[in-house]
């Protein structure tokens, strides 16, 4: 049974620093590409970054380019992402994935959607 598991959430104040964790048990680490997805309240859930099955290529969308980061322990079956100088438009569940259907490599960098697993997510609320 696959399970992705995040931590590291809370409360953070505006322009500081948070690094989220997702552990994965049940599946081959190593073998997948993975992502960092949120969802605020009343909006739809964005794709904000992605990461190959190496760690040798990543994507971040525009709105937290520059101030996050993702990486990956395959050791220790866990991905990371550090937030840093949070906006309270950050606020919003954040959930981790794994395996997608598609990664692709093209002029505009690499991308990856239509994720097979997913976590249940790790709230973090910014206040201003």
């Amino acid at each position: 049974q696959v399970q992705l598991v995040e931590s590291g959430g809370g409360s953070v104040q505006a322009g500081g620093s948070l690094r989220l964790s997702c552990t994965a048990s049940g599946l081959i680490f190593g073998d997948l590409a993975l992502a960092w997805f949120r969802q605020a309240p009343g909006k739809a859930r964005e794709g904000i970054s992605c990461i190959s099955r190496t760690g040798g290529s990543t994507y971040y969308a525009d709105s937290v380019k520059g101030r996050f980061t993702v990486s990956r322990d395959n050791a220790k079956n866990t991905l990371y992402l550090k937030m840093s100088s949070l906006k309270p438009e950050a606020t919003a569940m954040y959930f981790c994935a794994a395996g997608p259907k598609r990664e692709i490599w093209d002029s505009a960098g690499y991308s990856c959607d239509d994720f097979l697993y997913w976590g249940q997510g790790t709230q973090v609320p910014v206040s201003s």
